[in-house]
């Protein structure tokens, strides 16, 4: 009988590891923000961005509550996109909250001004408290069990395509290149996450100049998997080329009740070829209800909200689960 007992044990252990080996992707709720939190099969984690300050420390509370959820003690890898509050502005009260081990960014910020400069030596005084690493497009992120190559960075992008890309884009046509954007915006880091089969791009607020130089004549990058909005949806980003080149299945907006989810680009992403569905943080308030999704795909659809996340559990075969934790709604994508 003991012997049974421990035979079960271990079958009960396998199938638990089984399932275990996944990469988790946790589109966190900061309002209009962007946090990200990747954690791998064996635990290593990577947080894209930290959402606002203040609040009554809000965002690291919902960050520090989904690496909770995820089995997460620690950051591995903090990426900063660009220095906006947005984005880099909860920096302090994260590492308050979480250790931090290494600092990714794209080096020194680029906008004058008090408030600016403030913000930046708040991300260097926490910064000091681990490694500091600063990337140029086509490094590699050494996160354990996942393959993170960087795109753009500091307003520079790669210069040949990543590999089984390098196809002329036929929307490039007609379509010239948009006006420079002197912004942090245009010096995002972007990132194309590879598990495995599974291919996910997250662009920060990469603008649409930028994403030009990525497309078009020919596309550098291929189609994803999963498609994180640039920019809340908003429309300095997002252009047409870019969005039908990289060809996502699914896409996940981390909008705001009002920022983001702009009609044009709300319809330019459903509009995209092969994309099965849009899931969404939040209702856009401020756009009509053709131009939101179904509520079934949204986070939080109140702007009085709970702070609820969407994770994406992905497999090494290209198969991924998208799960809703507001109405514990969750739906399969069979792999390519």
């Amino acid at each position: 009988m003991r012997t049974v007992h421990i035979g079960l044990l271990l079958l009960a252990a396998a199938v638990t590891l089984t399932a275990a080996r996944n990469l988790e992707i946790y589109s966190i709720d900061v309002e209009g923000g962007q946090a990200t939190l990747f954690v791998t099969p064996n635990g290593d984690s990577m947080l894209v961005d930290t959402g606002f300050p203040d609040n009554n420390h809000r965002d690291s509370e919902r960050i520090a509550a989904a690496a909770k959820a995820a089995g997460v003690k620690r950051i591995d890898y903090l990426v900063v996109t660009h220095y906006h509050l947005d984005h880099v502005g909860g920096v302090f009260q994260l590492s308050q909250a979480l250790p931090v081990v290494h600092f990714v960014d794209h080096g020194p910020q680029s906008e004058k001004g008090k408030d600016a400069e403030i913000l930046f030596q708040e991300y260097l005084s926490a910064a000091r408290k681990g490694e500091r690493i600063t990337v140029k497009p086509g490094d590699t992120i050494p996160v354990k069990g996942l393959d993170v190559k960087v795109l753009s960075a500091n307003g520079d992008v790669i210069g040949s395509p990543v590999a089984g890309a390098g196809q002329p884009t036929p929307e490039c046509q007609g379509f010239a290149r948009p006006a420079a954007d002197a912004t942090e915006n245009g010096r995002s880091i972007g990132m194309l996450i590879a598990y495995g089969d599974f291919r996910a791009i997250d662009m920060g607020d990469l603008t649409k100049d930028h994403e030009y130089d990525l497309v078009c004549p020919d596309n550098r990058i291929g189609p994803v998997d999963l498609f994180l909005v640039s920019h809340h949806g908003t429309n300095p980003s997002n252009s047409l080329p870019f969005v039908h080149s990289i060809s996502p299945r699914v896409a996940l907006m981390n909008n705001g009740p009002h920022k983001g989810g702009n009609p044009e680009v709300w319809q330019t992403v459903r509009d995209t070829r092969g994309l099965i569905d849009f899931w969404q943080l939040h209702y856009a308030i401020d756009t009509d209800k053709q131009h939101n999704s179904p509520d079934t795909f949204i986070a939080n659809v109140d702007a009085s909200c709970e702070g609820k996340w969407i994770r994406v559990s992905a497999q090494k075969d290209g198969t991924f689960t998208v799960y809703n934790s507001r109405n514990k709604f969750e739906k399969t994508y069979t792999k390519r």
